[in-house]
């Protein structure tokens, strides 16, 4: 069961959260301000934080500027909660550390979405198996990928974009779905962004002969598929 610390100094909003994520089958710890807030931290690391913005004493940017400096608490998963919805205020909170973002008033439904993309982008792909399709293997383990013998070269979005694939052959994906299981969320990342990065995964497993795998559905998005054709489709 995923435990999470819910930082917010207004019992209300704290009360009806805690209530719903506990409805959704996480483990929720309460915290009124960030000095109970660095003592729950002390005690049990959490799996994440939903943190005000707005807090007696010491602000929750602040308090996520404190964690993001301490080694044991660097990655910890952070969604901020706040009122403020100028790009500027998210940008302040995302550069403070936050994982995302959230604005005041929002809907249970949408909170526990931001909750399950920030875990799951989170969850250490080392702990995967290696999986392989039509030849072409990833470990997530030694972050290796190789084709035929020929071993390739990802960067580190081309390596998730491709275990999403790989671990979903044969289906197809739109670009909002490959946003929000890839990048885990998406409110700051144009869907232009997938096709720039299909394109250069593309390009990295050109060497093994296996670009053709990732193939373009017309209008309605991306799929790997084991038959590696003739030519390659373009992005």
């Amino acid at each position: 069961m995923p435990s999470i610390l819910v930082v917010e100094d207004e019992s209300a909003i704290a009360e009806l959260i805690a209530i719903n994520l506990r409805h959704a089958g996480f483990e929720i710890t309460l915290a009124e301000n960030a000095d109970q807030a660095l003592v729950a931290v002390d005690a049990v690391l959490p799996d994440l934080v939903l943190l005000d913005w707005m807090l007696p004493g010491q602000s929750g940017v602040a308090l996520a500027r404190r964690w993001r400096a301490d080694a044991r608490t660097k990655e910890l998963p952070i969604i901020m909660l706040t009122a403020r919805a100028d790009e500027s205020d998210k940008v302040s909170g995302l550069d403070a550390g936050a994982d995302d973002y959230l604005t005041k008033p929002f809907s249970t439904q949408e909170l526990l979405a931001r909750i399950r993309a920030v875990l799951r982008r989170r969850v250490p792909e080392a702990l995967d198996a290696a999986v392989e399709v039509g030849g072409l293997r990833l470990d997530p383990s030694t972050r290796r990928v190789a084709r035929l013998g020929v071993e390739l070269k990802l960067g580190p979005t081309e390596f998730r974009l491709l275990h999403f694939f790989l671990t979903h052959p044969e289906r197809v994906h739109s670009r909002a779905q490959l946003l929000d299981r890839v990048w885990g969320d998406h409110v700051f990342i144009e869907e232009r962004t997938v096709d720039v990065h299909v394109k250069r995964l593309r390009e990295a497993l050109q060497p093994a002969q296996c670009a053709q795998m990732i193939e373009t559905v017309r209008g309605a998005g991306y799929r790997l598929t084991q038959q590696v054709m003739a030519s390659a489709p373009s992005a």
